[in-house]
């Protein structure tokens, strides 16, 4: 499948001299599920302002479906990648849940009948349709974090990009918002993450991107996250699966389990002997 968005030996620098990107590469298959790791400080929050236009590339190239981020053309490519913040606080400011979902298909001066459709779509597959009237300060935090991704979704992007977007979750809310971008990538949408959250990478990601002092260090399937040189070099840590599984003997490298499906198809071939 091609690449909707390349990123190719990208540079930034901010303007009190800190380098946040130093050379970094990737490329993202439309229609997959991508997860970018790395420690703090690693450039995964200022790459994903560059995926829709926010930040320009200061050396280097960032396409999105064939076409190179220019300013001349900034404002296209962010109808085509939506970024959703860390903090849905951010991004959710107006006096209703209907009126902040309705504020970006509104900008792009659509018809009335559309804005309303885009916005009764959106609030749908986030399952939020029961508080189109709610003022967003008296919701929770992982409500506020769907309203956030429904106004993304009403501007139709083909791309949706997801800055931690468990953070602060608690258990219910994380498989709420996960069954969600579940939904969204099953219609077609391409979901990329940046995470510090190694078990979510492992149990949610088609492609894994770990990046580290502003470079990529590997680029591949959910694999890389049982590499413990590259583990150790990223200063990550393995999935809590993995782990159990390490200190066992039998197990290989390439049989390493890195989900709860993996463990279990594991768990019975050891009953089995």
């Amino acid at each position: 499948m091609a690449s909707i968005i390349e990123v190719e030996d990208l540079y930034f620098r901010y303007r009190d001299g800190t380098e946040a990107l130093k050379g970094l590469n990737l490329a993202i298959r439309e229609g997959s599920r991508t997860a970018i790791l790395g420690p703090n400080g690693a450039g995964k929050s200022t790459l994903l302002l560059h995926l829709n236009g926010i930040n320009l590339a200061q050396k280097g190239r960032v396409r999105v479906a064939g076409q190179e981020v220019k300013k001349n053309n900034e404002k296209m490519v962010r109808g085509m990648v939506g970024l959703v913040f860390q903090d849905p606080d951010d991004q959710v400011f107006s006096s209703t849940v209907w009126e902040d979902v309705a504020f970006g298909p509104a900008n792009m001066r659509l018809e009335p009948g559309e804005v309303k459709r885009r916005v009764e779509e959106a609030l749908c597959a986030v399952r939020m349709e029961d508080y189109r009237e709610k003022a967003p300060y008296h919701l929770s935090y992982g409500q506020k974090k769907r309203v956030a991704i429904a106004g993304v979704l009403a501007m139709g992007p083909r791309v949706i990009v997801l800055d931690e977007p468990v953070a602060y979750l608690d258990p219910c809310g994380k498989d709420n918002l996960i069954a969600i971008l579940n939904d969204l990538n099953g219609r077609g949408t391409t979901l990329v993450i940046a995470t510090h959250d190694v078990d979510l990478a492992a149990e949610w990601a088609e492609q894994v991107v770990i990046i580290k002092n502003g470079r990529t260090m590997a680029l591949g399937g959910t694999a890389l996250l049982a590499d413990a040189n590259l583990v150790r070099q990223a200063e990550l840590r393995f999935p809590i699966v993995t782990q159990i599984f390490q200190g066992l003997p039998e197990m290989s490298l390439e049989r390493m389990p890195l989900t709860v499906a993996d463990a279990v198809r594991e768990i019975r071939k050891l009953l089995r002997h």
